[in-house]
């Protein structure tokens, strides 16, 4: 168990936004999967829809018929620090997270409860590590961010990656993502906002260049590539100047298993060239009328928040990530995949994380660490088991 707060707390974990598009797959996930004993709870703002919800989840399985209902808002820091002190581990699907996500952070930080969310968003990530990691690290509360398809699958599959590796030599892995899945309204609204922030990410990536530590005597980078053609996947790689390679970048700096020099770089992998070239034209389109606020809000209306895509859609929806490893004379092929990355996956990522933080043996971290830090091989031994693959595609 988490103990770092004793047995004082009523619940080993609660999830906030459960009756989100994504909250909701989350707590079915837990109902079915959360071990016996487990203490957990649903929250969010609106008691009927949480009832109904609950209702839904005592036909997977009865026990759920008596799951505690707890009432919090984003916009009530009151409520907010009550629930942080009611658990020792708090998910949160509530987002987008620069909006919406700064005062769970802070109330988990100041009452040591350990934190797991689903951005993406580089600048919110940043903005809570200059905030809240000095105060997370005095009360032992770990701040988990990026713990579904961003990034889980990127920064556990590098993790997987170097321990196929040499120890204590240079390293070089690139990840290669390919999925066929579609989107919800709250991750197209999550997006557009970190696409239309770029000076406010910008501004907010270069504070926290101010105060987090670089490791001493080594050195780790995560560069943008470009784009080219990748004879290792036999696909056109085009970078992703997503938050994972940032993560990437983050556990390479904790971990010294990563080597004395390590670099990782992030591509999505396109098998053809046209469809590499239209979905470049298409993302630059987006990018900049993401920057105009009437059109970013246009496009946001096109996509209703908490909608997303059906269950018979989930079901054919499915990623790969790919990674290519070297160092010591070595090279590595693995690969991470599974189904529907942005809700089944995610879902299931999201909730094995919080059940590893709360009821798992774990490293003593605290702060803003990553998946790969805080839980490392006990996550990735639960993802396994749920279904998720990791394997070694080959090694020369």
């Amino acid at each position: 168990m988490n103990r770092q707060n004793g047995a004082a707390r009523p619940y080993d974990l609660v999830l906030f936004g459960a009756t989100g598009f994504v909250g909701a797959l989350t707590a079915a996930y837990l109902a079915r999967h959360a071990p016996d004993g487990c203490r957990w709870a649903l929250a969010g703002r609106d008691r009927a829809k949480l009832a109904h919800l609950r209702a839904r989840l005592t036909a997977l399985d009865p026990r759920c018929a008596d799951l505690p209902l707890l009432e919090a808002d984003v916009s009530d820091a009151g409520s907010l620090r009550a629930l942080a002190e009611s658990a020792h581990v708090v998910a949160t699907t509530v987002g987008p997270y620069v909006w919406y996500g700064e005062g769970l952070v802070a109330a988990c930080a100041e009452a040591g409860t350990d934190y797991a969310d689903l951005t993406g968003e580089p600048e919110f990530v940043d903005r809570m590590y200059v905030e809240y990691d000095a105060r997370a690290r005095e009360t032992g509360a770990r701040l988990v961010h990026a713990c579904g398809f961003d990034s889980v699958p990127h920064d556990l599959g590098a993790y997987f990656t170097v321990g196929r590796l040499p120890a204590g030599v240079p390293l070089r892995v690139d990840g290669f993502v390919r999925s066929d899945a579609v989107f919800s309204g709250g991750t197209f609204a999550s997006a557009l906002t970190a696409m239309g922030r770029g000076r406010q990410t910008a501004r907010a990536a270069r504070e926290r260049q101010l105060y987090e530590p670089r490791p001493a005597g080594r050195r780790v980078r995560a560069p943008l590539g470009r784009p080219h053609f990748s004879p290792q996947t036999g696909t056109w790689a085009l970078p992703l100047p997503t938050l994972d390679a940032r993560v990437v970048a983050r556990s390479a700096r904790a971990l010294p298993r990563y080597g004395p020099d390590f670099r990782y770089r992030h591509f999505a992998s396109v098998r053809h060239l046209p469809v590499a070239l239209g979905g470049t034209a298409a993302l630059g389109a987006l990018l900049g009328a993401a920057q105009v606020p009437a059109a970013r809000e246009w496009l946001m209306g096109r996509y209703a928040s908490g909608a997303g895509p059906d269950a018979e859609r989930r079901r054919r929806s499915w990623f790969t990530v790919r990674f290519v490893g070297e160092g010591g004379g070595r090279r590595v092929f693995t690969e991470v995949s599974g189904g529907d990355p942005g809700y089944d996956e995610t879902a299931k990522m999201l909730a094995e994380s919080a059940l590893s933080l709360a009821l798992d043996e774990l490293p003593a971290t605290s702060g803003q660490v990553t998946t790969a830090v805080a839980m490392g091989d006990a996550l990735l031994e639960r993802l396994v088991a749920a279904g998720l693959r990791f394997r070694v595609a080959a090694e020369l």
